[in-house]
């Protein structure tokens, strides 16, 4: 029996609504923090970005639930699979498979980068300004998720293999090699390890992606096993003083948990997953209901869209704040219940000023002949069609 009558004998699966969700989902909940939580400081180099999580005790503890990176992996490792077996039931080749979808994420996102840098450095030329190099790193710098995902998609040949030769064992080789990173980065000093836990950690939660279906089709005590898991394992490697507690970068801190990732995201991933299998039962039968289908929909169309160009807008609106009311960066920002009071409003700056921009990105996508990034009929969702 050939490969591609396999693939015709798999069973048929509806559309699973709350994978469109929890995809956009996360996206949304990036975009929504690095308008609301990013704070500006512009020093003599340039600018550079905080957060309160340095300074607000006990917000760390909100990145348990909203660095949601490892999820995102998780339901992108379903979606490649899923997509996978039905390009696979058309004949078409792995090679072919990974080249549309790594061209149909390389495009926009290379259209932004090469955008900013040629802004920056004719900016930079015809002013003479300093920090405009800064200025533009940070402007990009979301980008580097897409840049590790596409990765994993040119691995995704590689990373089938591995889960039908040995399939769960790939996931306790995977934690068990970052845990290995870690005590040569840390124990014994050699720093260069790290980065080999960006394939290693997030690969793992590509990797887990693959069992989607399994989890969702155990039982409820299993949801409960990864949340309950996951959990004991970030406090116990938070408690311990090994790991800071934040899921993000936070300066000051001696090292990031996501830059190169650390172990401690690898109990992150079983807590998310754990979460969001609890949620399911009632967000099923609100994902039912057509105000909510048209709210999943709507935020599938342009989520990728919008986190391509979200610190556009945002770089446009501080640009407008400075050039009329005189915004003064070089001072640190009070971080008092005023401020707490005013993220809506900076939520909405961003916001008015990101539409523009959307709509003429949208239209040159569309000019160009390229794939609006929503749901297609060839995959379940945008990031890997």
């Amino acid at each position: 029996m050939t490969a591609t009558t396999q693939a015709e004998l798999l069973p048929a699966r509806p559309r699973d609504p709350y994978v469109d969700f929890l995809r956009a989902l996360s996206l949304m909940v990036v975009v929504l923090w690095h308008w609301a939580f990013t704070i500006l400081e512009w020093r003599v180099d340039g600018p550079h970005a905080t957060s309160p999580l340095g300074f607000t005790k006990g917000l760390w503890l909100a990145t348990w639930l909203f660095q949601v990176m490892p999820l995102f992996f998780f339901i992108g490792g379903y979606v490649h699979l899923r997509s996978w077996e039905r390009a696979q039931s058309r004949g078409v080749t792995m090679r072919t498979f990974v080249w549309r979808r790594m061209r149909q994420l390389l495009l926009p996102a290379g259209a932004v980068l090469i955008a900013w840098i040629a802004l920056g450095t004719l900016i930079g030329a015809y002013f003479n300004l300093t920090g405009v190099g800064r200025t533009i790193k940070l402007i990009v710098s979301p980008l580097w998720f897409l840049a590790v995902y596409l990765g994993l998609i040119a691995l995704l040949p590689v990373s089938l293999w591995l889960h039908r030769k040995a399939g769960l064992l790939v996931l306790i080789w995977f934690g068990g090699l970052a845990m290995l990173v870690d005590v040569l980065r840390f124990h014994n000093h050699i720093e260069v390890m790290g980065w080999a836990n960006m394939v290693l950690v997030w690969g793992l939660a590509h990797q887990a992606g693959f069992f989607y279906q399994k989890i969702v089709d155990a039982p409820r005590p299993n949801d409960w096993a990864l949340l309950w898991t996951g959990l004991f394992g970030l406090i116990g490697l938070v408690g311990s003083g090994l790991y800071p507690g934040s899921m993000v970068g936070v300066p000051g801190e001696r090292f990031s948990n996501v830059g190169p990732p650390t172990f401690v995201i690898v109990a992150l991933l079983l807590f998310q997953v754990g979460t969001v299998e609890l949620l399911r039962p009632k967000m099923a039968v609100w994902l039912e209901r057509p105000r909510w289908k048209r709210t999943n929909k709507l935020i599938n169309d342009f989520a990728l869209p919008l986190f391509l160009v979200h610190t556009t807008g945002m770089a446009l609106f501080l640009f407008l704040v400075w050039l009329v009311f005189g915004l003064d960066m070089k001072e640190r920002a009070n971080v008092d219940l005023g401020w707490w009071l005013t993220r809506p409003l900076a939520i909405i700056g961003p916001l008015l000023c990101t539409i523009p921009v959307l709509w003429l990105f949208r239209r040159l996508q569309k000019g160009g002949k390229q794939p609006v990034l929503g749901p297609s009929k060839e995959s379940e969702t945008a990031i890997a069609s």
